[in-house]
């Protein structure tokens, strides 16, 4: 029994929801439309009651020996044991514990959730890491003034006391880009002031499980300094806000489907949302920045702890790449060709670049002002050039080795046919296994690589890590080069 199962045992108190309550919650009124209907209830559209039902088992999970070390801690400050998503890593050990829950969820959807559950606490855990910046900033919007630090120590106070899930959302709607004050236009912005909080207006993209999800985590990614005053702003409020609707985009997974034939999607998926923000009012409480253009300088410092999450979800994803490849060798026989055994290599190079890029960013870790760990930003920004870049090339050498097995699929209804059936399992066997084990291989990586989930993926695995010229970007200013030109002015002679 691990430590952290031995204190869930013996603490008399837990801060956890089950699934039940967790499924319950969403059971709140919020606004969603689907293929342009309006749906009552999130369980009332398959795709979305599909991810739902295993974002639930995530909560139930919780509670089990297996899956407690990963998912919770005692947290001293509630005096009970938490949900791992919120804790706020202090030691680089701590990370390393951290990271435990990143492994989990990645592991738990199959790399295809790309915003989990411990994805929007990550964010408001990087704002903690630096309060004090936050508490030296003031409101530059007349009439309203928050403490930014104070609501930033309350809500992951919140969010840890309840076993708070968020949807994070960013970016913005894509627009006219031809001039800044097109592109302006689109930005979240506030719209009025009363006495106890703002109303904004505008749209975010891409929400991804925020029809799931019980509240938003939202402010404006982009502009920086150019951001207009009444569009810098930082906040959080529940998805069953008034003003709040999400329409949902077109949906990809295969929810009801044979297991057998979509293992990974039919599990459902975490639909984004085109969230509206119609007159929302948003209390004073809830707010973590306001009008001040200097502090939405800090979005890399504080989503520092979410890139740290989407490197390492796609360090798993990795090797869920060369697990299958490798059973791809051992169901086709095709183990001993030098060609394939490179194939597998490079997936292996990938899978094995990923990881080192985690631990060194682990490794080079500092405490943030606020005395928060924080991964090293080199590394982490490295790490997602690199898995973007080679992303697609890793998708097709996967498809390439299993050749006409990822065409040639037949479900399992074909399978348990009298008529037709017994000539598939007698035609198609595979090295050491039946037809049906080699099939649902094939399914596996179909789900993965080809499907209509799978091209989603490969494109939120783009749009979500930033584009590679951002990233160069990114590189050019975090990673000081003082240093090593020192070394070649030494070595040179020059003065």
């Amino acid at each position: 029994m691990t430590n952290t199962q031995r204190q869930f045992k013996s603490a008399t108190e837990h801060r956890l929801k089950t699934g039940a309550e967790f499924k319950e919650s969403l059971i709140d009124g919020r606004q969603i439309w689907v293929g342009g209907k309006q749906i009552e209830k999130v369980t009332d559209e398959p795709a979305l009651a599909a991810g739902v039902d295993l974002l639930a088992s995530m909560f139930d999970d919780q509670f089990t020996d297996e899956h407690a070390e990963a998912t919770t801690y005692y947290d001293e400050a509630a005096k009970a044991v938490v949900s791992r998503a919120w804790q706020i890593p202090r030691t680089k050990e701590e990370l390393v514990d951290r990271r435990k829950m990143i492994e989990y969820t990645s592991l738990k959807t199959g790399g295809t959730f790309g915003r989990p559950p411990d994805l929007a606490p990550a964010i408001a855990v990087g704002l903690y890491a630096h309060l004090p910046t936050f508490k030296r900033k003031k409101s530059l919007i007349d009439g309203i003034d928050p403490d930014f630090a104070e609501n930033i120590e309350r809500y992951v106070e919140y969010g840890r006391d309840n076993n708070l899930t968020a949807s994070e959302s960013l970016a913005g709607p894509q627009s006219d880009r031809s001039s800044p004050k097109a592109s302006e236009a689109s930005l979240l912005k506030v719209k009025s002031v009363e006495k106890d909080g703002i109303r904004i207006y505008g749209a975010k993209t891409v929400g991804s499980i925020a029809a799931q999800a019980k509240e938003i985590f939202f402010t404006n990614l982009g502009g920086i300094q150019e951001t207009p005053a009444d569009a810098c702003i930082w906040g959080s409020i529940p998805v069953n806000s008034d003003g709040i609707k999400l329409i949902s985009r077109e949906m990809v997974s295969q929810p009801g489907s044979e297991k057998f034939d979509h293992p990974i999607a039919s599990m459902g998926e975490e639909a984004d949302q085109f969230i509206i923000f119609d007159n929302v009012f948003v209390p004073k409480d809830r707010i973590f920045n306001l009008g001040d253009p200097t502090a939405m300088q800090y979005y890399g410092p504080v989503c520092i702890f979410a890139h740290w999450h989407v490197l390492t979800r796609l360090a798993v994803k990795a090797e869920l790449f060369v697990g299958a490849g490798q059973l791809v060798l051992d169901y086709l026989g095709t183990g001993k060709i030098p060609a394939v055994q490179l194939m597998l290599g490079e997936l292996i190079e990938y899978q094995q670049a990923l990881r080192a890029f985690v631990l060194a960013a682990e490794a080079l870790a500092k405490p943030t002002e606020g005395g928060v760990m924080a991964p090293d930003a080199g590394m982490l920004t490295a790490g997602r050039l690199y898995s973007i870049q080679h992303y697609p090339r890793i998708i097709h050498i996967l498809q390439e080795m299993c050749g006409q097995g990822l065409v040639m699929r037949f479900g399992k209804k074909a399978y348990d046919n009298p008529e037709i059936g017994h000539y598939l399992h007698d035609l198609l066997p595979g090295h050491g296994v039946s037809a049906m084990v080699k099939e649902q291989l094939m399914n596996f990586i179909w789900d993965m690589t080809s499907g209509a989930l799978a091209g989603r993926v490969a494109l939120f695995e783009n749009v979500n890590a930033s584009p590679a010229p951002r990233l160069r970007a990114r590189l050019y200013e975090e990673i000081k080069r003082n240093e090593f030109t020192g070394q070649v002015k030494k070595l040179a002679g020059i003065e």
